[in-house]
């Protein structure tokens, strides 16, 4: 038990790790596709199958992060642009 708890600490420091040099779209499809999948996986867990549900709620999720990034405005220094 020990050893599965060690494994999944590396594991998620890992993932955690690996997001350092993404620019704020990428950060937002890979936010918005983590939430989905958490929520979808819990949803699907009613169900009896969470982990179509994940697949589901990460799909889903990672869209509407990246359509949230897009509708942001960007700051570039001199004023706002799209």
């Amino acid at each position: 038990m020990h050893a599965l708890r060690l494994t999944i600490m590396l594991a998620a420091g890992l993932g955690l790790a690996s997001c350092a040099g993404l620019n704020s779209t990428q950060q937002r499809t890979a936010t918005g596709a983590l939430g989905g999948a958490a929520l979808g996986g819990i949803a699907g867990s009613f169900s009896g199958n969470a982990g179509l549900g994940a697949l589901l709620g990460a799909g889903v999720g990672g869209v509407g992060g990246y359509l949230y990034d897009q509708s942001q405005p960007r700051y570039s220094g001199q004023g706002y642009r799209r």
